[in-house]
């Protein structure tokens, strides 16, 4: 005769440890996010937006200028053939590569160790950035209404244009871009290994 099988132990409805606690949020190492990650993430965003204003000074004094002429009836490039009509869409991607290399090395520099929480602070700070530094430049730049502006100059007086930016989202994700794949390669090359736990211990 065999003996009767002892049937696994059950938790009782009144348990209070039943149903188990959800694990907390972890990375991609399987580390758990801890408060302190998302603290600096969250201050990575805030920092990387602000920065945003000196992108956007930087766009509005070094962007090329697109000049226009109207002729009493309506309004015109001034040269068509010219190449400043996307230079400022030029100059705000450049300067936007430029501030999201700097932001992702300065990340990496300050805490090697990465997480998903600084990673996600560098892409939300870029594109808060760049819509500040978008709104700045066309805000302080040259009026957006180019009839008004032909109005007031008179006919066949050169005007600016306003700054804008025609590649639109593309423009604004260089710098999330740029940042992400900056600090993800920093850390990849040369932040901290986990120890293998295949590895033997050496010998003395």
């Amino acid at each position: 005769m065999t003996a009767p099988l002892t049937p696994p132990h059950q938790p009782q409805p009144h348990d209070p440890a039943w149903p188990p606690p959800p694990p907390p949020p972890s990375g991609p190492d399987g580390d758990p996010i801890t408060a302190a990650e998302v603290v600096q993430g969250a201050l990575v965003t805030v920092v990387s937006a602000v920065a945003g204003a000196l992108l956007g000074v930087l766009w509005l004094n070094l962007a090329p200028r697109v000049l226009l002429v109207s002729d009493g009836k309506g309004v015109y490039l001034r040269n068509s053939e010219a190449e400043t009509a996307i230079g400022s869409d030029g100059t705000f991607v450049l300067l936007a590569l430029a501030f999201g290399a700097v932001a992702g090395l300065a990340v990496f520099l300050l805490r090697r160790r990465g997480g998903v929480p600084l990673v996600l602070g560098l892409a939300a700070g870029g594109v808060l950035g760049s819509l500040l530094a978008r709104g700045l430049g066309t805000h302080f730049g040259p009026t957006s209404d180019v009839v008004a502006h032909a109005k007031a100059v008179g006919p066949d007086v050169p005007f600016e244009a306003p700054l804008e930016l025609h590649l639109g989202a593309a423009a604004l994700l260089a710098w999330p871009l740029a940042a992400m794949i900056v600090h993800l390669a920093l850390t990849a090359a040369f932040g901290p290994r986990d120890p293998d736990p295949w590895e033997q211990p050496k010998a003395l």
